[in-house]
Protein backbone atom coordinates (compact mmCIF):
# COMPACT_ATOMS: atom_id res chain seq x y z
CA UNK A 1 0.00 0.00 0.00
CA UNK A 2 1.28 3.71 -1.29
CA UNK A 3 2.38 5.90 1.63
CA UNK A 4 -0.75 8.64 1.27
CA UNK A 5 -3.25 5.27 1.04
CA UNK A 6 -2.06 4.61 4.37
CA UNK A 7 -2.08 8.72 5.91
CA UNK A 8 -5.30 8.54 4.70
CA UNK A 9 -6.07 4.66 6.60
CA UNK A 10 -4.10 6.30 9.64
CA UNK A 11 -5.96 9.89 9.69
CA UNK A 12 -9.36 7.77 9.24
CA UNK A 13 -8.14 5.94 12.40
CA UNK A 14 -7.81 8.43 14.36
CA UNK A 15 -10.97 9.67 13.64
CA UNK A 16 -12.69 6.68 14.35
CA UNK A 17 -13.78 6.48 10.92
CA UNK A 18 -14.66 3.19 8.36
CA UNK A 19 -13.57 3.88 4.73
CA UNK A 20 -14.19 1.75 2.28
CA UNK A 21 -10.91 0.83 -0.39
CA UNK A 22 -12.57 3.07 -2.90
CA UNK A 23 -13.19 6.23 -0.22
CA UNK A 24 -9.55 5.86 0.83
CA UNK A 25 -7.95 6.12 -2.96
CA UNK A 26 -10.49 9.14 -3.70
CA UNK A 27 -9.14 10.79 0.04
CA UNK A 28 -5.72 9.73 -0.92
CA UNK A 29 -5.78 12.19 -3.89
CA UNK A 30 -7.51 15.15 -1.88
CA UNK A 31 -5.16 14.98 0.76
CA UNK A 32 -2.46 14.87 -1.88
CA UNK A 33 -3.92 17.78 -3.15
CA UNK A 34 -4.26 19.56 0.27
CA UNK A 35 -0.50 18.69 0.82
CA UNK A 36 0.61 20.31 -2.15
CA UNK A 37 -1.44 23.55 -1.40
CA UNK A 38 0.68 23.44 2.29
CA UNK A 39 3.94 23.02 0.40
CA UNK A 40 3.36 25.95 -1.32
CA UNK A 41 2.24 28.33 1.52
CA UNK A 42 4.85 27.38 3.58
CA UNK A 43 8.03 28.21 0.88
CA UNK A 44 6.22 31.92 1.26
CA UNK A 45 8.44 34.29 2.78
CA UNK A 46 6.35 35.66 5.82
CA UNK A 47 9.15 37.48 7.84
CA UNK A 48 7.44 40.60 9.31
CA UNK A 49 3.92 39.76 8.78
CA UNK A 50 1.96 39.42 12.10
CA UNK A 51 0.26 36.45 12.29
CA UNK A 52 -3.73 37.25 12.60
CA UNK A 53 -6.55 34.96 12.78
CA UNK A 54 -8.37 36.82 10.41
CA UNK A 55 -7.58 37.75 6.28
CA UNK A 56 -9.02 41.37 6.54
CA UNK A 57 -9.62 43.96 9.19
CA UNK A 58 -12.93 42.63 11.76
CA UNK A 59 -15.01 45.84 13.33
CA UNK A 60 -16.61 43.72 15.70
CA UNK A 61 -19.93 46.12 17.03
CA UNK A 62 -19.42 45.80 20.72
CA UNK A 63 -22.46 47.07 22.94
CA UNK A 64 -22.22 48.35 26.33
CA UNK A 65 -22.66 45.47 29.20
CA UNK A 66 -25.53 46.97 31.09
CA UNK A 67 -27.84 44.81 33.27
CA UNK A 68 -31.71 44.64 32.11
CA UNK A 69 -34.85 43.06 33.04
CA UNK A 70 -34.74 39.20 32.22
CA UNK A 71 -37.61 36.71 31.41
CA UNK A 72 -39.66 36.30 34.80
CA UNK A 73 -38.67 32.35 35.69
CA UNK A 74 -42.38 31.56 35.71
CA UNK A 75 -42.35 32.75 32.02
CA UNK A 76 -38.96 30.58 31.33
CA UNK A 77 -40.45 27.37 32.86
CA UNK A 78 -43.50 27.75 31.09
CA UNK A 79 -42.19 27.57 27.72
CA UNK A 80 -39.50 24.97 28.86
CA UNK A 81 -40.46 21.44 27.67
CA UNK A 82 -39.61 19.58 30.87
CA UNK A 83 -38.89 21.56 33.87
CA UNK A 84 -38.50 19.80 37.67
CA UNK A 85 -38.09 21.23 41.21
CA UNK A 86 -38.25 25.21 39.41
CA UNK A 87 -35.65 23.88 36.97
CA UNK A 88 -35.26 23.13 32.97
CA UNK A 89 -34.40 19.51 32.92
CA UNK A 90 -32.74 18.72 29.52
CA UNK A 91 -31.63 15.54 28.16
CA UNK A 92 -28.23 13.80 29.82
CA UNK A 93 -25.10 14.53 27.25
CA UNK A 94 -22.03 12.37 28.71
CA UNK A 95 -21.40 9.82 27.08
CA UNK A 96 -19.06 6.51 27.87
CA UNK A 97 -15.78 7.32 26.39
Amino acid sequence: MSQPHMDVRRIATLARLELSDEEVISFSGKLDAILGHIEQLSALDVTGIEPTAYTFPIDAPMRDDTPWQSLPQRALLDNAPDQAQQQVRVPKVVTDA
